[in-house]
């Protein structure tokens, strides 16, 4: 058990993963009282995956040190697709049969708790606009790099939702109108299908089928299977191909981060999620931002490319919940 420390008011944050759920209690200075994760079940269907959240919540809650009383509201964050004022997830891929779910207020029934629903990339960029790395900017954008690509942006405090509960879905942008590869979603030529996961393990297939020469061969046919954590290990020891696969999507982050700069002009740009080499832990890390950084430089207009903070993020997976108890903060109690 955590003592709780640093005084209340306290917030509970809950991510909902397609495979697990996060759960902390975060102090009003955004400091993690506690942390836990248990499987979703989501195939189970929703009103398991409902006890499964408030279960999280609650030994959180109790591993913290804190009673309910002392907890001014939950924050829930979900993947989309969702209606964000009507606290719905309507469509979402990775809970088949959750759909047109009124998840918010059947966790805030259960839980006996006021609850604000958020989408997990905004959520998790909000984590690190008021605790992480972002947390001296104003403004942000925030990449996560994994099977997918997500996107969270925050204007002066304020998460940008949109209209329809679909803002800053910008893993969906469009890089290549001409003969563009295939994306999850249906759609031809976004950035998510050539720098998300699954993007950079069809390109190294590509490759090696067209007949270039890796050190991967040898792992593949020893049974490793191909993920980006053995590209990117293939591309440490010094492999061209895996090193080139790496570097482009690197580059393929920098373009479409200069379409955000040019909108919105943040302060800073962070790269999250399980897609991000090492980070500043390792060389192939630092040669992965620093070709984002580059990429940026050759695109974006001067000023906001001298001036635009681009580096990883710095929660890790504990952003989603941090984030979400902060959302929870911000509708129900102190502002930033």
């Amino acid at each position: 058990m955590t003592s709780a420390i640093g005084g209340g008011p306290y917030y509970v944050g809950i991510d909902l993963g397609g495979t697990n759920i996060k759960a902390g209690v975060v102090n009003d200075t955004g400091h993690p009282l506690s942390h836990v994760s248990i499987p979703t079940d989501a195939v189970k269907g929703p009103l398991i995956g409902v006890e499964n959240l408030v279960a999280a919540a609650e030994q959180a809650i109790c591993e913290a040190g804190v009673t309910k009383d002392c907890l001014i509201g939950a924050g829930l964050a979900t993947p989309g697709t969702m209606d964000i004022p009507a606290g719905m997830l309507l469509d979402p891929p990775n809970l088949p049969g959750w759909n047109d779910f009124p998840v918010r207020d059947r966790v805030a029934r259960k839980l006996g708790l006021q609850t604000v629903l958020q989408n997990d990339a905004n959520a998790a960029a909000y984590g690190e606009f008021w605790a992480g790395a972002a947390r001296d900017a104003n403004s942000l954008v925030f990449w996560t790099l994994g099977t997918g690509i997500g996107c969270g942006i925050i204007l002066d405090d304020v998460i940008v939702e949109g209209a329809h509960s679909h803002g800053a879905e910008c893993g969906h942008i469009i890089i290549e109108m001409t003969n563009g590869r295939l994306c999850g979603t249906g759609q031809y030529g976004t950035l998510e299908a050539y720098a998300g996961a699954r993007a950079l393990t069809a390109r190294c297939e590509e490759a090696l089928a067209a007949g270039r020469p890796s050190a991967i061969g040898a792992r593949l046919q020893a049974g490793d299977a191909l993920t980006p954590l053995l590209i990117g290990q293939v591309a440490e020891a010094g492999d061209e191909l895996c090193n080139e696969l790496v570097m482009d999507t690197a580059r393929y982050m920098g373009v479409g981060t200069v379409s955000l700069m040019h909108t919105i002009d943040p302060e800073m740009v962070l790269l999250g999620g399980g897609m991000t080499f090492g980070r500043n832990a390792t060389p192939l890390g630092r040669r992965f931002i620093e070709e984002v950084r580059n990429e940026v430089k050759k695109r974006a207009f001067p000023i906001p490319a001298a001036r635009t903070v681009i580096d990883f993020a710095s929660l890790g997976g504990d952003a989603g919940y941090i984030g979400a108890a902060g959302c929870a903060r911000m509708k129900f109690g102190k502002t930033r």
